[in-house]
């Protein structure tokens, strides 16, 4: 019986590693790639980029301000530096006082796409910069000209005078897949030729008007901007641009722009300096699912039109407020937010054909998209005063005055709505129009010609805080204005 039960045992045995290749081939082992031959071939066509930008200097002055006294102290002993505050002491003579003088502005990356020295960077790391200096792999240091920036993509062209760079093989960011293993390369604190590795978390995620952003988990930290991402064939398939923090350092989440759209937009830069997008001046809204099903639309889908820009091209198309843009010249919309990434795509002057939902049907309307810079600057009135006590000001946005009624609701004294926002540095910093900004600094704001007194008077180079009252809630936010 024991011979028997022995017998039977090993036959089972057999027949679980007969079973077990089986297994393994539904179950194929994921490994993790050795990524230094990657590296090696990669990280000579990634650069690091450094701007500066002219700033005045300031008379010779004695101390260092700002500095708290015991490390004032401490220069002071040790360097020579005296203390704030010291009567009779020396006074620190600068160079030039008075004249512009370079300083450095921040860091960030870069890679090289053709080897005659064409690189592809993010716009706000070269943004507002006097001079840009490319650091290559082998320590040669250029100065780099500024071909075009696009700040809608984040995307930058520069071009510098060299000749069989290494360059970066492009790759097809439409076919990266959600869990494939990516690398960033860059220099993070400016820390240079930094790698870090990850996996692809998500694809098409909406963070802004124009781009689909590809999300990883790879460690990407400030002065990692610019840089590539990498699949293991050694490609790049997207400029990392952005990281989700709030502590300003990495957190697990990173955003990258797809190459494919960087390199539309990147043609355009290097040929005409400038991204031209077609517009046709609708206000979007959110398409939920109790909209549709009010609507009769079944699931939520296409761009709902909130709004229609008076006299602009859809409202002489016969587009209309309420109605849902369902395809623009035959690609059909998932969401709103396809909306303005295909309308900007599109040539200005086209004819296209638009179909909408309208009363629980559709029809089929013709609109010519129009340029977004002409079709702006046609809606302007240059020297015209507003109506409603409107201004525009070095922060970038309209103000009114509050009525009685408004600050009773909010319980507030004084200070200023906002109806407007351009192109600015509260838009920038988070302002919504119906924000109220109720001080500056120390002064409480009391109405809208004091409001633009004391902006004008602002310091461009020091950041100042704006406190902004949003329904019950009170923000901080420091501003500099432009």
């Amino acid at each position: 019986m024991k011979k028997y039960f022995i017998t039977v045992l090993a036959i089972l045995s057999l027949g679980q590693i007969a079973l077990m290749p089986n297994a393994f081939a539904q179950n194929p082992r994921v490994t993790i790639p050795d990524f230094a031959d990657l590296v090696e071939r990669a990280s000579p066509a990634v650069v690091n980029i450094r701007t500066t930008e002219k700033v005045m200097t300031q008379q010779a002055q004695g101390g260092i301000p700002g500095m708290p006294e015991d490390q004032a102290e401490f220069f002071r002993r040790f360097f020579g530096i005296p203390m704030p505050g010291v009567p009779n002491a020396p006074k620190q003579a600068q160079p030039n006082p008075g004249k512009p003088q370079e300083a450095d502005r921040g860091v960030g990356s870069g890679f090289i796409i053709e080897s005659n020295g064409l690189i592809l960077t993010n716009a706000h790391v070269v943004e507002g910069a006097t001079t840009i200096y490319v650091t290559l792999t082998d320590k040669r240091e250029f100065k780099a000209k500024l071909l075009g920036l696009d700040k809608r993509t984040d995307v930058a062209v520069v071009k510098i005078e060299a000749r069989d760079l290494p360059k970066l093989p492009l790759g097809d960011s439409s076919k990266v897949r959600v869990g494939e293993w990516v690398l960033a390369i860059g220099s993070p604190f400016g820390l240079e030729n930094t790698v870090t590795a990850g996996i692809v978390s998500a694809k098409s995620r909406d963070t802004g008007d124009y781009l689909p952003f590809i999300q990883t988990d790879v460690a990407v930290n400030p002065g990692n901007s610019g840089g590539p991402l990498l699949n293991t064939a050694g490609q790049a398939i997207g400029i990392n641009s952005q990281i989700f923090s709030r502590s300003g350092g990495y957190m697990g989440i990173s955003f990258a722009i797809p190459i494919d759209e960087a390199m539309r937009v990147a043609d355009q830069l290097r040929t005409n300096g400038k991204m031209t997008r077609g517009r046709i001046g609708v206000a979007l809204g959110e398409m939920t699912k109790e909209v549709a099903e009010s609507l009769g639309l079944g699931k939520p889908r296409g761009a709902y039109v909130r709004n229609v820009e008076p006299n602009g091209p859809a409202a002489a198309g016969g587009i209309e407020a309420g109605d849902v843009i369902l395809s623009f010249n035959g690609r059909e919309l998932s969401k709103s937010t396809d909306l303005p990434r295909v309308v900007g795509e599109t040539k200005p002057g086209t004819t296209a054909t638009v179909q909408v939902w309208r009363k629980g049907a559709t029809r089929d309307l013709s609109v010519t998209v129009a340029d977004t810079d002409s079709a702006q600057a046609a809606t302007k009135k240059p020297d015209a005063p507003a109506a409603n006590n409107n201004s525009v000001n070095a922060f970038g946005v309209a103000v009114t005055d509050l009525s009685d009624a408004k600050k009773k609701e909010l319980n507030i004294k004084g200070g200023v709505e906002v109806t407007g926002l351009g192109d600015g540095p509260l838009a920038k910093a988070g302002v919504r129009p119906g924000d109220v900004i109720i001080r500056i600094a120390d002064a409480d704001i009391t109405g809208v010609k004091q409001f633009e007194t004391l902006v004008k008077g602002l310091d461009a180079n020091k950041a100042v805080p704006v406190f902004i009252r949003r329904a019950d809630s009170t923000l901080v936010i420091p501003v500099r204005p432009k």
